[in-house]
């Protein structure tokens, strides 16, 4: 059982839902998102989506277009997303997922980004402009290396459709709320409650709603239906108003707090807490077997005394 499929064990248990969390990698600079992903971390934030920058973000409205074209001047590749994660796995053990335009990952080679994401310590990839029939060999080796490909639904989506996403999605179902691009939304579709219900009479596996969540309200009221909730322009947008700001992170920290419900939620206590128990025992068994290493090597050989 990966890390995604943990978190979504342990909430179940807790009667509680996912809040997951958008940030673009990079925005305003690669420091400061490893500096979120800590925090995001620490408060409780159930899993975390990291953006990949690209020059022609289609499902992407103009607050994450913005913070793309920032990171893109600021030279942010897809490696460097990836060994930001790797350094990060030193400290956090919340699930992060990669959410990437094809062209990236075509760019770097399947295989060779699937094995370095996983070795990254990436737990989940989702491709927006990459549907799953025609993804049949990318999936074949990500489910070998329990890298989990995580799939849309849409409103628009036939009733077939649906069942064949709901066989091949690993982690969880996205289901994007509306049709056309991300972006804050003060209303959400009057129907989207009865899609929602009507889906999950068709799968079990985890249900997560996102594209123009960015209030409260929306989160508590998708929560009642849906698995987990996903917020991403909100956040985004969040950063942008406190660029330049000593206290950006905090300030983003505190609205993704509020938004997400933590400060009155179990979810924090039942499971972002153990998640930081079972991190710095990772990192004590890691240092543990390092000394172990280090004290073969110092003892001498037989055949050399």
């Amino acid at each position: 059982m990966n890390r995604i499929d943990k978190v979504f064990k342990q909430l179940k248990a807790a009667k509680k839902k996912a809040f997951i969390a958008f940030i673009t990698a990079g925005y305003p600079d690669l420091k400061t998102t490893g500096q979120l992903i800590r925090r995001f971390d620490e408060i409780g934030v159930d899993i975390i989506e990291l953006g990949v920058p690209f020059t022609d973000p289609m499902a992407d409205g103009s607050i994450i277009q913005q913070a793309s074209q920032v990171a893109l001047k600021g030279n942010v590749r897809l490696i460097d997303i990836l060994n930001l994660v790797r350094r990060l796995r030193k400290e956090v053990s919340v699930p992060i997922c990669l959410m990437s335009y094809y062209n990236p990952i075509f760019c770097f080679g399947d295989e060779l980004f699937i094995r370095q994401a996983v070795a990254s310590g990436v737990d989940g990839v989702i491709i927006p402009d990459l549907p799953p029939e025609e993804a049949k060999a990318f999936i074949r080796q990500a489910n070998k290396s329990a890298l989990d490909n995580i799939c849309f639904i849409a409103p628009t989506s036939s009733l077939e459709r649906i069942k064949f996403i709901a066989k091949v999605a690993r982690g969880f179902i996205y289901y994007v709320s509306l049709t056309g691009v991300t972006g804050a939304r003060s209303r959400l579709p009057e129907d989207l409650i009865r899609k929602l219900k009507s889906i999950k009479k068709i799968t079990r596996k985890p249900l997560c709603v996102g594209f123009g969540v960015s209030r409260r309200q929306q989160v508590k009221a998708i929560g009642k239906v849906a698995d987990g909730v996903i917020v991403g322009s909100a956040i985004v947008k969040k950063i942008k108003e406190n660029l330049g700001q000593a206290d950006l992170v905090e300030k983003t920290v505190n609205f993704v707090r509020v938004l997400s419900g933590v400060q009155n939620s179990a979810i924090a206590g039942k499971v972002a807490a153990p998640r930081r128990v079972i991190a710095r025992r990772a990192l004590a068994r890691r240092s543990n077997l390092f000394k172990t290493r280090l004290l073969r090597h110092s003892v001498p050989r037989n055949d050399t005394v």
